[in-house]
């Protein structure tokens, strides 16, 4: 991953959409300091180089919604963001993207896929 890659996560609760954010993270700034989802504040910010955007849009129901939170700057072409949930998105999220879709949840094993919509 690069700086301006937008990375959309895909996967049921538990499939370790969370960790593989912590590993990008962990791997770009050396420091496994991404803690938690930021379900509840939607966004988080990993300062570094470069910067790291984490947001869930798993409490969004609407993608007009969007707008309203002012994540645009998220989407700066000097980070790499990370989105979990975004078929929440709607056409919030640039088509030019990298989606990857982690199948299996728990303790069970993992099947993961990346793609490029389009």
């Amino acid at each position: 991953m690069s700086p301006g890659d937008v990375v959309g996560l895909r996967g049921p609760l538990g499939a370790g959409k969370t960790t593989f954010v912590r590993g990008v993270v962990r791997s770009l700034h050396g420091s496994d300091q991404a803690g938690s989802s930021p379900t509840f504040v939607f966004r988080q910010r990993y300062d570094g180089a470069p910067t790291v955007e984490h947001v869930d849009l798993y409490r969004i129901e609407d993608p007009r919604d969007l707008a309203e939170l002012g994540l645009e700057d998220a989407f700066e072409p000097d980070r790499i963001t990370l989105v979990e949930w975004p078929e929440r998105g709607g056409d919030w999220l640039p088509a030019e993207r990298i989606d990857v879709t982690i199948d299996g949840a728990g303790d069970g094993p993992r099947r993961i896929r990346v793609c490029r919509p389009g």
